[in-house]
């Protein structure tokens, strides 16, 4: 990789100094991205593709698509950017530990009590009157054994675990990648370009591979096959641009990135707008949109891929810009935020399935608007509270 680069790169990558390790314009971000999964989990009931609830709301569907278009990479994005300066001051050993308090731990949890709880809400409304016991104990034992969205927990955690070894055998790689963001300075597109070759080199071969949608599963361990490659680069791009010192590099709120927000946002608004253009021709112009043709196929992986780094510089781009400092309406729940990702399945299919059957107006457009907003926000509540008050038990705070 470091052919890559050109001489008049800083040939020594300066770390990142351990006090300077929190940043609020990302710390908003990651906050906002949690308030982009709550929404998505939210209303996908209501869309017309997603068909559990009788009344569906056609923006929905758009909704949903833009963020499964670029959320999870964005997240893997954002959970490394601290990776690194957390090595260097905890050294492998403790970082290790630390990750499997912070991440394996609640994982388990996760799965052995919150998600069978969540996904009994499921079972009721398939198979009324089951028994909660028969229906753990099938999970546990037989399966499937669904993990809902905690399934990023476990990756993040081998991601981690991967970013230590990096780190004690070949912390070049990373290097490498700081002293890109250290000429992303200026010059962004830098960066970008290197963002989006890779998603392309990563993402298209295997969405062509596998064809469909398909989950690799061994219990409650699943990540979406196509993906996986393009999640792993996504983190390891946010460990390296992490590694220096952020007012030097790709993240300073004085650098280009920010200053060009514009051309981040129309980049994503252009990207997302081909994956627009291309699900109305797939819909009206494609006789089997079971098994599209091939160039349909290879077009849209790589409007995906586009709108993934265009996506992930924009968000990056507007809160640098704009939420970088002074106090934002996302702080209060920044520290909450981990805890509402963590439970926020349970309220959610529970109030999925209360509302079930209901309508409200006489417009079934109206009653799936509403039954969305009430379970967003009922969820983001009881979430909240929650969290809250799980962390005020004794050492909740270190994994919460």
């Amino acid at each position: 990789m470091t052919s890559i680069f050109s001489a008049a790169m800083p040939t020594e990558v300066k770390a990142a100094p351990f006090a300077s390790t929190r940043n609020a314009a990302c710390d908003r971000a990651r906050t906002f991205i949690v308030l982009l999964v709550v929404l998505h989990h939210s209303v996908i009931p209501y869309t017309y593709y997603g068909h559990t609830d009788r009344q569906s709301f056609m923006g929905f569907d758009a909704i949903v698509l833009f963020v499964d278009s670029f959320l999870m990479a964005a997240m893997f994005f954002l959970s490394g950017l601290f990776v690194w300066t957390s090595l260097q001051r905890k050294e492998t050993d403790l970082f290790l530990r630390d990750r499997w308090w912070r991440l394996g731990l609640p994982f388990v949890v996760a799965v052995v009590i919150l998600m069978p709880i969540a996904y009994y809400a499921v079972e009721l409304r398939l198979h009324p009157g089951s028994n909660f016991a028969t229906y753990w104990w099938k999970t546990v034992t037989v399966g499937p054994w669904p993990s809902g969205p905690v399934w990023f927990i476990w990756v993040l955690l081998v991601f981690d675990v991967l970013a230590a070894f990096v780190y004690r055998t070949v912390p070049g790689c990373v290097e490498a990648i700081g002293r890109l963001s250290l000429a992303s300075l200026k010059r962004p597109g830098i960066s970008f370009w290197a963002l989006l070759i890779g998603s392309i080199v990563v993402y298209v071969p295997a969405d062509l591979y596998f064809r469909e949608p398909r989950w690799f599963t061994l219990g409650p361990l699943a990540i979406q096959a196509s993906r996986i490659l393009l999640y792993l680069l996504y983190f390891l791009a946010g460990v390296g641009i992490g590694s220096v010192r952020r007012e030097l590099g790709l993240l300073s709120r004085e650098g280009e990135l920010a200053r060009r927000w514009p051309i981040w946002l129309a980049a994503s608004v252009l990207t997302y707008s081909c994956i627009i253009v291309l699900i109305y021709v797939k819909h009206n112009h494609i006789a089997n949109m079971d098994d599209p043709p091939l160039w349909f196929r290879l077009t849209y992986a790589l409007a995906f891929a586009s709108f993934s780094a265009a996506q992930t510089f924009n968000l990056l781009a507007l809160f640098l810009r704009f939420d970088g400092d002074g106090w934002s309406i996302l702080d209060p729940l920044r520290d909450s935020s981990y805890g509402i990702y963590l439970v926020h399945y349970v309220p959610i299919l529970w109030l999925q399935y209360a509302l079930l059957g209901i309508v409200l107006p006489p417009i079934p457009q109206t009653t799936a608007i509403i039954k969305a907003l009430i379970v967003f926000v009922v969820t983001l509540i009881l979430s909240w509270a929650a969290t809250a008050g799980l962390r005020q038990l004794p050492g909740a705070t270190h994994v919460l």
